[in-house]
């Protein structure tokens, strides 16, 4: 086993156009500005790309705007999972994969699954899947926590899951997490508020939302945090505290694309249900980013 997901990696948003058709050009320029500043790599159609609310077409068409425009400079990471076993794995077979180096799958959601239920539904993704795979824990998205235990299992039962994405914002399960973790498994923080502890405390670094939009600070944080330089990634922790809360506090992603018009890479568009950031929101975080350029 052989976690290659480490550092920076973004859970890249889906820019719209204000008809609400997906802004293909925009998605260029957000995949082009994130490798010139420092990103290790890319997942595609996560929660933050408003997943749920892309049709099949749609992706196939994102998916290959962003392999072209990366051109194999950075890994990309494809989001494939549900709450229908039979349903994600019929999605593994038919995608063309070889453009990634692995995929995101999510813990099935609004089911509520027991544990050992999770754990055969991962079983069965990752015998159908010819691709490493990042389970995805995000109890307050799924309704269900996967334990520190069943998480840990599928990683000693099957070579093929090589990391977690963990956003549980429980630090206590990340270190449980960590201090008990096969050798080569990756613990990959989903929290941003977090990540800077998890990486110092072992972890293999982050799959992020703000990362996206500051990439160039972002990624230094983490590569610092990595090394065990608590003291320089702080600083650079507590610059972005104030910026990582915002794009939260209304949902994700509208902080987010806020965030990102202010920085002429997209609108800030989102489709139902979701609703854009309210105009409070965008003047604090245009107020945030006019201080944070002039650090």
């Amino acid at each position: 086993m052989n976690n290659p997901f480490k550092g920076t990696g973004i859970a890249i948003v889906t820019p719209f156009n204000t008809d609400k058709t997906v802004d293909h050009e925009a998605l260029k320029n957000i995949v082009e500005y994130n490798i010139e500043n420092g990103t290790n790599y890319i997942v595609i159609s996560g929660t933050t790309g408003e997943s749920v609310t892309v049709t099949k077409e749609e992706k196939a068409e994102i998916i290959k705007t962003i392999v072209k425009v990366n051109n194999d400079r950075l890994p990309l990471v494809l989001g494939v999972g549900g709450n229908n076993t039979a349903a994600v794995i019929e999605e593994i077979n038919t995608t063309n994969l070889s453009s990634f180096k692995g995929i995101l799958s999510v813990s099935p959601y609004y089911s509520k699954p027991t544990q050992e239920g999770i754990y055969q539904h991962f079983k069965a993704i990752s015998q159908a899947s010819p691709v490493p795979i990042i389970l995805y824990n995000v109890p307050g998205r799924t309704a269900s926590n996967m334990l520190p235990e069943t998480t840990l299992k599928l990683a000693k039962d099957f070579e093929n899951i090589v990391a977690v994405k963990e956003a549980g914002n429980n630090m206590s399960q990340y270190l449980q997490l960590i201090k008990n973790k096969p050798e080569g498994f990756g613990i990959i923080s989903g929290d941003d508020d977090l990540v800077s502890m998890v990486a110092l405390a072992g972890g293999d670094g982050v799959i992020s939302v703000i990362g996206q939009a500051l990439p160039k600070a972002f990624s230094s944080m983490i590569n610092l945090a990595m090394e065990g330089n608590a003291k320089e990634a702080f600083k650079i922790h507590f610059e972005l505290m104030e910026i990582t809360s915002l794009i939260f506090s209304e949902n994700n992603p509208s902080g987010i694309k806020a965030v990102l018009q202010e920085l002429n890479l997209c609108n800030d568009t989102v489709r139902l249900p979701l609703v854009k950031a309210t105009e409070s929101l965008k003047e604090k975080i245009k107020k945030y980013l006019a201080q944070f350029n002039k650090r």
